[in-house]
């Protein structure tokens, strides 16, 4: 009788030891760490970027953790983001801003990102983004009349843009106002010719008179004044000719971005490479200064080595434990992906 009693605490010893020593359930995309960890990612992919708008998540596509010592961990997250209303300069909390409906001609990034862990506080060591708009093709299918992105540089956006904000400063009694970069532009032909719209601008240091006078004399405000904002506008050239514009300014700004000014003169019109960069773009490779990496081109390294060390190590570990799975037994399904916010793309 002792000596069975001595083999039951033995083979409880065996049990209690293996599970401490087995390797943690993998996370899931929809776990609460993982929804952490992404809301910190995208703070800091919209705190990073200078053009365009604010992303926002729409579905974390996979994560991985691998473990560097007592609690440090570094994550390897894949994100799918959603293009917002909010331009990348509103101080609108990202909470706040609104994704663009599919209709609208949806714009989805694509992102990598790593993270450290330490004690529980979660800091991003790099990121590597791109994006693109969905399909042309798509959106006809489901909208046939939605109108679809123009390009930045396309005659009609350009003399939209020129128009609309000429016809501001002309009307204002605030702040002259430059051109800083043009984010958005849709054109519809039928029943009218309408062009709308979206573009960057930044207060100068003249008044909308002063700059009657000299406009060449007129520069952005210095860094502890900056006053950036926002317009929108609808230019209505056929069968009617019809103008309506509205800007916002958001007041100083405590960190100024590295936006350049890209008009030099909107009263002579706009010259094409005021509007080279394509802003509905995510074009975002940055490195947080007390990462390793000389260059973000080693997440996707690191990426590949996390997946087939984590799945090296699940393999190991499967074949030590032998679980026994009741008849009829359906595995889980994937903890990743996770779900979709918003919507598909």
């Amino acid at each position: 009788m002792k000596a069975l009693v001595a083999l039951i605490l033995l083979v409880q010893l065996a049990i209690h030891k293996a599970e401490a020593e087995s390797p943690p359930a993998p996370l899931g995309c929809d776990d609460p760490e993982s929804e952490a960890a992404a809301e910190v990612a995208v703070n800091y992919i919209n705190g990073h970027s200078h053009h365009g708008y604010k992303f926002a998540l729409n579905r974390i596509e996979d994560i991985r953790v691998v473990p560097q010592g007592p609690n440090i961990d570094i994550i390897f997250l894949e994100l799918d983001l959603l293009e917002t209303k909010c331009p990348i300069l509103s101080p609108t909390p990202l909470a706040n801003c609104t994704v663009r409906s599919f209709a609208e001609h949806a714009v989805e990034g694509d992102c990598d990102v790593k993270l450290q862990k330490v004690n529980g506080i979660l800091s991003v060591l790099a990121s590597k983004c791109h994006s693109h708009a969905d399909s042309r093709e798509d959106i006809s299918k489901v909208c046939p009349d939605c109108p679809l992105l123009a390009n930045l540089n396309d005659t009609d956006v350009l003399e939209a843009v020129s128009a609309a904000l000429n016809d501001y400063n002309s009307k204002t009694t605030g702040p002259y106002l430059r051109l800083l970069e043009i984010g958005r532009a849709v054109i519809q032909y039928h029943p009218a010719h309408v062009v709308v719209t979206e573009f960057a601008v930044g207060a100068t240091n003249c008044s909308g008179e002063e700059a009657k006078a000299n406009v060449g004399a007129c520069q952005l405000l210095p860094e502890d004044q900056s006053n950036f904002g926002f317009c929108t506008a609808e230019v209505v050239k056929h069968p009617s000719q019809d103008l309506q514009v509205n800007c916002q300014l958001y007041g100083h700004q405590v960190t100024a971005p590295d936006i350049p000014l890209l008009s030099q003169d909107t009263s002579a019109g706009l010259a094409p490479s005021a509007v080279g960069f394509t802003n509905h773009n995510l074009r975002l490779s940055h490195n947080n200064p007390v990462a390793s990496e000389s260059s973000s081109s080693e997440i996707l390294r690191s990426m590949l080595s996390a997946k087939s060390v984590t799945k090296r190590a699940v393999a190991e570990a499967a074949q030590h434990v032998k679980v026994p799975r009741p008849v009829g037994f359906v595995p889980p399904p994937p903890p990743c992906p996770g779900k979709i916010r918003h919507f598909d793309i």
